[in-house]
C-alpha cells in the first residue's frame, strides 16, 4: 500500500508557508486547554480539591503554589524528552500527534477525579503530552520557512505567539474561569480535553500542507557532539541561564498573583472579576503589544540605536524587575487592611505583557535561527528548560520560606522585593553576555520538488 507523500524542506516562496495556518490553528487551541486548566489549577487546589472519601480536602497557598511550580517546572523539562524522540526517532509531526492523545487524557484524567489522585495523574500526563510536543511545535513553525523566504520567519514567530495568545485569552477571559465558577471543575476540566482533541485533529488536517523535516537519526548524535553542536549549545545555554530569573516571575501571575487578587477589589467596568480571570489580561495585552512593539517601538528604537534579539532581550529583563514593585506595593496595602483595586494587577500585566514580548518571543526566534539544522528541536528544548529552571527555582524559595507554624520567611512585600533584587542583578550582568555573544544563523535549505515516501 503506498505511503502518503510529505513534503520534507521548504518550496521557494516569497509567501507565508502554506502549512502555518493548520500549525497556528493547533497551537491556539493546544493553548486554550493548557492555559485554560492553568488559571484555574491553583483556585481548584485551594477550594475545590476533595480528599479521598469525596470531602473537600483543600491545599494551604503556600503548598498550592509550591504544586503549581513544580507542575510547570516538570512541564518545561519535558521537551528535552520531546526533542530527543523527535530529532533522531520520530520526527515532529508523528511525535506531535501521539503525545497529543496522551495529553487528552490528561485533561481527562482531571475532569473524572477532582482528588489528589486525579489531580497527581493528570498533572503528570498534561506535563508529558505538552512538555514533549512544545519544542517539536515551535521548531516547526521554523521548518516552514527557507532561504528565499526568510525574512517572514520574523514575522511567522510573531503569528505563532498571538494565537497563542488568542486560544490563552479566550480560555481565561471568557470560558474555563466561569465555567469553574458555575458549574465546577467537572466541566471546566472537561473543557480543555474537548478543545485539545480538536487542536490534535486540526494539526491532522495539515500534515500535507506543510514541511516534514525527517528525523536526523544518528546524524542528530553527530551534529550535537560536533565542534559546531557544543558550541551552539554553550553559547546559548549561557543566555538561557539568565532568562531563567524571568520565568520565575513570569508565571507566578497564576499562582502568587491570583492569591493576591483574591484579597483586592475586583469590581471593574460594572461587574466583580474572579480571581483567576484576572490573568487574561496578560494575553489580552500581548495581542494588543505584538503589532505595537513591531510596527512602532521597535522601528522607532531602531531609528535611535541598531536593536538585536540580544538587546530586545536586555531591555525586556529590566522591564520585568519593575513587575513586581507593582506587586510590592499592591501587598503593603492588603497588609494596612485596605482593598487596592484591581487597576493595579491590570497595571502589573501590562509591563509583564511588555517584558514578554521583548523576552520570550525574541527568545523563540533567536533559539531556532543560532540553532543548527539538525538540532533544531533540542535547541528549542534547551530554551524550554529555562522555563522549567525558573519555576524550580520558585517552587524550592516557596518551599524554603514556609515556616512550620505555615507563616513565611519573607512575609508581605518582602516577598516580591526578594524577586525584584534577584531579577535586577541578572539584567544588569546580561548586558555583558549579550555584548560577547557572536550570532550565526541556521536556515532549512531549499527543495524544489521536496517530498518522499
Amino acid at each position: 500500500m503506498a505511503k502518503s507523500k510529505y513534503i520534507t524542506a521548504p518550496i521557494p516562496s516569497k509567501e507565508m508557508p502554506a502549512g502555518v495556518p493548520y500549525i497556528l490553528a493547533n497551537e491556539c487551541g493546544e493553548r486554550f486547554s493548557f492555559y485554560g486548566a492553568r488559571c484555574i489549577l491553583t483556585i481548584f487546589m485551594t477550594q475545590y480539591l476533595l480528599g479521598a472519601s469525596g470531602v473537600l480536602a483543600p491545599m494551604s497557598a503556600e503548598e498550592s503554589k509550591t504544586v503549581f511550580h513544580l507542575f510547570v517546572s516538570a512541564v518545561y523539562f519535558m521537551p528535552i524528552v520531546g526533542a530527543l524522540i523527535s530529532d533522531i526517532w520520530l520526527d515532529k509531526y508523528r511525535t506531535i500527534i501521539l503525545f497529543s492523545i496522551l495529553y487528552c487524557f490528561g485533561f481527562f484524567a482531571l475532569a473524572y477525579d477532582q482528588t489528589r489522585l486525579g489531580l497527581g495523574i493528570g498533572l503528570t500526563l498534561i506535563a508529558i503530552g505538552s512538555g514533549i510536543i512544545k519544542p517539536c511545535v515551535s521548531a516547526n513553525v521554523g521548518d516552514q520557512f527557507g532561504k528565499t523566504n526568510q525574512h517572514l520567519i520574523a514575522k511567522g514567530y510573531s503569528w505563532f505567539y498571538f494565537s497563542i495568545n488568542v486560544g490563552a485569552v479566550t480560555a481565561m477571559l471568557f470560558v474555563v474561569p466561569l465555567l469553574l465558577d458555575k458549574y465546577g471543575p467537572k466541566v471546566a476540566f472537561g473543557t480543555p480535553c474537548v478543545v485539545m482533541v480538536l487542536a490534535t485533529i486540526a494539526f491532522w488536517l495539515g500534515r500535507k500542507k506543510f514541511v516534514h523535516v525527517p528525523a536526523a537519526g544518528l546524524e542528530f548524535v553527530k551534529e550535537i557532539f560536533s565542534g559546531e553542536g557544543l558550541k551552539a549549545i554553550g553559547k546559548l545555554c549561557i543566555i538561557y541561564v539568565f532568562i531563567a530569573p524571568f520565568w520565575a516571575i513570569f508565571d507566578q501571575m497564576d499562582s502568587s498573583w491570583v492569591l493576591q487578587a483574591q484579597n483586592m477589589n475586583r469590581y471593574w467596568f460594572g461587574r466583580e472579576w474572579l480571581p483567576s480571570q484576572i490573568a487574561a489580561i496578560n494575553p489580552l495585552m500581548i495581542l494588543i503589544l505584538i503589532p505595537i512593539f513591531s510596527y512602532v517601538i521597535y522601528p522607532g528604537i531602531n531609528r535611535v540605536f541598531r536593536l538585536t534579539p540580544l538587546r530586545k532581550i536586555s531591555i525586556g529583563l529590566f522591564v520585568a524587575a519593575s513587575v513586581f514593585v507593582v506587586s510590592a506595593w499592591v501587598e503593603t496595602r492588603i497588609i494596612a487592611g485596605e482593598k487596592p483595586h484591581i487597576v493595579w494587577m491590570f497595571l502589573a500585566h501590562l509591563i509583564l505583557a511588555a517584558s514578554e514580548v521583548m523576552v520570550s518571543i525574541t527568545c523563540l526566534e533567536f533559539s531556532y535561527t543560532q540553532a543548527p539544522k539538525k538540532i533544531k528541536s533540542f535547541i528549542m528544548a534547551v530554551f524550554l528548560l529555562s522555563i522549567s529552571l525558573g519555576n524550580a527555582f520558585t517552587a524550592a524559595v516557596n518551599w524554603f520560606i514556609k515556616n512550620e507554624d505555615g507563616t513565611s520567611k519573607l512575609p508581605g512585600a518582602s516577598y516580591y522585593w526578594f524577586f525584584i533584587i534577584v531579577m535586577t542583578i541578572t539584567a544588569a550582568v546580561f548586558i555583558f553576555v549579550a555584548m560577547s555573544y557572536r550570532e550565526r544563523t541556521y536556515i532549512q535549505d531549499e527543495n524544489s520538488a521536496a517530498s518522499s515516501c
